[in-house]
């Protein structure tokens, strides 16, 4: 699932990346081989249960499918613990050969220039690149060259509980939903039930806030989302996000919109809710789907696509979750490992299995012929709805990632402005705020890091 991205104190930091450093030094000195001729790949990664579990298992037949590499998964901490020991390890022993990192560093990983980037690899092997999902790869890639391999990827998604959407005589969503298909029905939840039932719930989270103007086509910051040059600039006040937060606002006047507030408590009283019949609609990414089918009865969880202006054809929205990444500090027969490692876990069946364990998105277009991935959609037809969306966009500049330092902070600005929103304050006023306070945030950033178009 999509992380909420918090920015911790400067001491937790710097004691984090210590430890961390101690701890990687020691457990490079302790490991011992299975075979003494094996070249060692330390892959670092922020995954947890069933992703973590997924993870090991890919390493262990990795190792036993061949003799020369021998890939050592390191659990690192949060994402952004995680970024922070990658950086701070850059250049010593202690630090990974492979690397998992999130989708809002991957500007900050670019500009460090830490890392070989994969297209080295593609072009080298010849590597069909065609086979991977195009809004994924050009999500991390820069002037037509792949920067990383996605890997944990999913989409944000709407979910609607059609157990409360039959009881009270609602029609399901269609699989495209425009703002005023969610509100109609948002709204016929909330006065049938006579209040006891809320419509929907929205995050005030920034990921939302920029898949709205992903999936209207609009620009959030200028040099192309930072796909030409380092972004000096943003938009918040554009009319793809005064339309989305007015729709939502709107929502929350007419009585059919509520807010659980923010952080993981706030989420988890939200799915709480909308899985026992309290809540119709929620927003939420695609990997949450594995916890809403284990809570809700086959056949009741709906799933649509994120929702697009009335009016509008969907542009399509960008991708989170985050890549794998190759570190340029070590020897050119480590870095192939990992590269064979990547390509290992990017083939179709391994794939299919990463999406039944942990609902990422199977990003190699042949995992669909898997019988892993037939029988899920089978028992699960709601499964291959993000799948689906992904696949059907196209990438352009508005929905392939913003290429920009700062993200975390932008997030928690635009976040903040949405709960302001929530709370009545008006759209404008809330936006522009939030636009001329990370703007300067912007220039003051750029101008320390020495970032220039020039």
């Amino acid at each position: 699932m999509k992380k909420r991205l918090w920015i911790t104190g400067l001491i937790g930091i710097v004691l984090v990346c210590v430890f961390g450093i101690v701890l990687n030094s020691r457990s490079n000195a302790d490991y011992q081989p299975t075979n003494n001729q094996r070249i060692k790949i330390s892959f670092w990664h922020e995954m947890t249960g069933a992703g973590a579990q997924q993870i090991q298992q890919f390493a262990d037949n990795f190792n036993k499918s061949q003799s020369k590499y021998e890939v050592v998964p390191q659990y690192e901490g949060d994402y952004n613990e995680a970024i922070q020991k990658i950086l701070q390890t850059h250049g010593t022993n202690a630090s990974p050969a492979l690397f998992q990192s999130m989708d809002v560093s991957t500007g900050q990983i670019r500009n460090a220039n830490i890392t070989t980037p994969v297209q080295k690899f593609i072009d080298q092997d010849k590597y069909d690149m065609s086979k991977i999902m195009p809004a994924a790869r050009a999500f991390y890639s820069k002037d037509g060259k792949q920067l990383s391999m996605p890997f944990n990827t999913s989409q944000p998604t709407v979910y609607y509980n059609k157990a409360v959407f039959r009881k009270y005589g609602i029609k399901d969503l269609p699989v495209d939903p425009t703002y005023s298909d969610i509100r109609n029905a948002a709204k016929a939840i909330s006065e049938k039930s006579k209040g006891s039932v809320k419509g929907i719930s929205v995050d005030a989270y920034g990921w939302f806030f920029e898949e709205f103007m992903a999936n209207s086509g609009q620009l959030l910051a200028n040099q192309e989302d930072g796909h030409t040059g380092f972004p000096t600039k943003v938009n918040f006040t554009n009319q793809a996000s005064t339309d989305a937060m007015n729709w939502l606002q709107s929502m929350n006047k007419d009585g059919s919109f509520i807010s659980f507030g923010g952080g993981s408590n706030a989420l988890s009283n939200e799915l709480a809710s909308f899985l026992s019949g309290k809540l119709g609609i929620t927003m939420q990414s695609s990997a949450s789907m594995g916890q809403l089918e284990a809570g809700s009865k086959n056949g009741d969880l709906g799933v649509a696509y994120y929702p697009r202006p009335d009016g509008k054809k969907a542009n399509g929205v960008a991708i989170g979750g985050a890549s794998l990444w190759i570190s340029n500090d070590k020897d050119a027969a480590t870095q192939q490992g990992a590269w064979e490692f990547i390509k290992y876990v990017m083939q179709p069946a391994n794939q299919a299995q990463w999406q039944k364990a942990t609902g990422y998105i199977a990003l190699n277009k042949d995992s669909q012929n898997e019988p892993v991935l037939k029988e899920l959609y089978k028992e699960h037809p709601e499964a291959q709805v993000p799948s689906n969306q992904l696949a059907r966009t196209k990438p352009n500049s508005t929905n392939s990632g913003i290429l920009m330092e700062g993200l975390v902070q932008m997030r928690t600005i635009t976040q903040t402005a949405m709960q302001q929103i929530y709370s009545g304050r008006d759209v404008k006023s809330a936006l522009q705020d939030a636009e001329n306070q990370f703007n300067s945030f912007l220039t003051q950033h750029n101008l320390a890091n020495g970032y220039s178009n020039k």
